[in-house]
């Protein structure tokens, strides 16, 4: 439908930004066009600040923040900068000084609140910065690509430097939730360098990478607007893993190319106004410079023999169903990125257990959620109860309720310092869960399904502010008796069951791992682990799908043996999930 991209035909910028939401390639496309422009006889530089990277399995090769060179592609450089141990290193720079001065539930609480997205942020956006701002470095390289974080983590990156500009002319009473900024002073002339640069369509170019889905599309929408509107304007979309050919008599493999032209033929408006290519569905894994080196040419089919395919043996979605339903769960999260089918699962799991007699009620915070068209309107079950938290109304009325408590007692600069810390994104997390908490409390007598968990980042901060509320002089507001109550209630594996969901892919599995590893510091440890959209789990014969499958192998093998409990898998069903009784299907397959 659009033509597929050749770096050879595009005029490209010295600097190159990818970014998009987990999964949908960015790594792969970012090293495979750092190759092609080898190749062209350009010298090389590529970078990620994903905390969920996976540039070194892709070049395989160990890879940390000093630049080194990929020893297969002469003129090829390459670097992972890590924005976690950024983070800690910056963490510990701004508590280091009051251990020992101050209690240490203060100390504990510092160090939550500068452990959450925030911070790492900063962190990753201070590394690249220095890059950008760097003469050698950017004299030194043709160019420079950069394998950013997905695309709200991108998003704050590239808006933080006029805010923080601001923040640093303005601000009279030290720094927030937003806590890094504190130590930023001295730097807001290298922030306004690379703002400059960011913002010159002859040095720097947007790349924004999508897959051929609906929702995947509506978001690289968003970003590109969102990333327009603060002045980056030269921006390009590659839509990623698109199907150059089907076999028809492949009920899979039509209804896969089917499925993804139906959403490139609603691409939204706005995307076609940006350079828009494609690049096809391979079926081998990219990962070596072997691979890589073909991605951009024409691709060569690989035949995948039914024996190469080892068989995996998995408990089935009907298996977690029963498992919930016997051990009497109460509350159950599903949680994971945007694009592995959590509504859906959500919505289905809701089904499964109103099939086995249970009331259920099920919510979202998910604005792309429609979940009674999901289910179909007509088809609802009376047992069913549906409801939408709208994160907008939810922050607003968290924001006018801390506000109006904090304005009774304190005097103008303590005001403005808590209105500073309610432009953090934990003040968003806090105001949905506080939401999620009040319809828990609600719903004595029925099951409750949510779509969308808490990190455990923000249980720890809500645990902070319910403990250490006086020492820190401060005010996030009071902790609801819901809250209070519900932050226990997920601790208890009797009563509450967080499940995390991902595809058999890299970035999806390694961001479900940071997840579930921020759910341990918060003394929740999930059983089941989904792994959704599974064609290894199908009967396909394409050539391309069959090769997915294989690729698929590894990243099963790693959820079922080193990280989930338990782990059940969906194939990737032709039939569209609409509907109760379509729903049903899905449990049953």
């Amino acid at each position: 439908m659009f033509p597929v991209f050749n770096p050879a035909e595009v005029s490209l910028t010295p600097y190159m930004f990818f970014t998009g939401k987990g999964g949908v390639g960015k790594t792969s496309t970012a090293s495979a066009l750092a190759i092609a422009l080898v190749n062209k006889g350009n010298k090389v530089l590529i970078v990620s600040t994903d905390p969920a990277s996976n540039l070194q399995d892709v070049f395989e090769v160990e890879l940390s923040n000093e630049m080194i060179p990929i020893p297969q592609v002469k003129g090829l450089f390459a670097c992972n900068l890590d924005p976690e141990e950024a983070a800690r290193q910056y963490r510990e720079k701004l508590v280091g000084p009051y251990r020992g001065k101050m209690p240490d539930s203060v100390i504990q609480t510092m160090e939550e609140q500068l452990s959450g997205a925030c911070t790492v942020e900063i962190t990753a956006f201070d590394e690249f910065t220095n890059l950008l701002a760097n003469p050698y470095i950017t004299e030194t390289y043709d160019h420079i690509i950069f394998d950013t974080a997905p695309t709200g983590h991108t998003l704050r990156l590239l808006q933080l430097p006029t805010a923080w500009t601001d923040f640093l002319n303005d601000n009279t009473h030290g720094a927030s939730c937003l806590g890094p900024l504190s130590g930023l002073a001295d730097k807001k002339e290298l922030y306004s360098k690379s703002v400059e640069a960011l913002s010159d369509k002859n040095k720097t170019t947007l790349v924004l990478v999508a897959r051929a889905d609906v929702s995947s599309l509506k978001e690289a929408e968003r970003a590109a607007k969102e990333l327009g509107e603060i002045g980056i304007l030269n921006q390009m979309v590659l839509i990623n893993g698109v199907l150059q050919h089907v076999k028809e008599d492949d009920e899979i493999s039509a209804a896969f190319y089917q499925k993804q032209q139906d959403a490139l033929s609603q691409i939204p408006e706005y995307l076609l106004t940006l350079s828009l290519f494609e690049t096809p569905l391979v079926s081998y894994s990219l990962t070596g410079t072997d691979a890589l080196t073909k991605f951009f040419e024409k691709e060569a089919i690989q035949e995948i023999s039914y024996q190469e395919l080892e068989i995996l043996s998995l408990p089935d979605f009907k298996d977690v169903i029963d498992d919930l339903d016997q051990r009497g769960i109460r509350v159950i999260f599903t949680m994971g990125k945007g694009g592995v089918g959590k509504t859906t699962i959500a919505a289905a799991i809701a089904v499964g257990l109103i099939e086995k007699g249970h009331r259920v009620h099920l919510t979202t915070t998910d604005p792309a959620a429609h979940l009674a068209n999901i289910l179909g309107v007509n088809d609802v079950p009376k047992n069913l109860s549906i409801s939408r938290i709208d994160p907008k109304t939810e922050v607003e009325k968290y924001r006018n309720e801390v506000l109006s408590k904090a304005s009774v007692d304190l005097d103008e600069d303590a005001i403005a310092y808590i209105k500073e810390d309610l432009e953090s994104p934990c003040t968003e997390e806090i105001a949905i869960f506080r939401a999620f908490a009040d319809v828990v409390a609600k719903s004595k007598d029925e099951i409750v399904v949510i779509d969308t968990a808490p990190t455990g980042h923000t249980l720890l901060l809500l645990d902070a502010a319910q403990s250490y509320h006086k020492e820190l002089e401060r005010s996030t507001g009071e902790v609801s008796e819901s809250v209070k109550d519900l932050l226990p209630r997920l601790r208890n594996t009797k009563e509450t069951e967080v499940i995390i969901i991902t595809l058999p892919e890299a970035t999806p599995v390694l961001e479900a791992k940071r997840l579930q590893e921020d759910l341990r510091r918060a003394e929740i440890s999930p059983n089941w682990w989904i792994i959704n959209q599974s064609f290894h789990a199908t009967d396909t014969t394409d050539p391309v799908l069959r090769g997915r499958s294989l690729a698929e192998n590894y990243w099963i093998q790693t959820v079922k043996n080193e990280l989930a409990k338990k782990a059940a898998v969906i194939p990737w069903l032709k039939d569209k999930n609409i509907g109760y009784q379509q729903i049903k299907n899905l449990i049953n397959h």
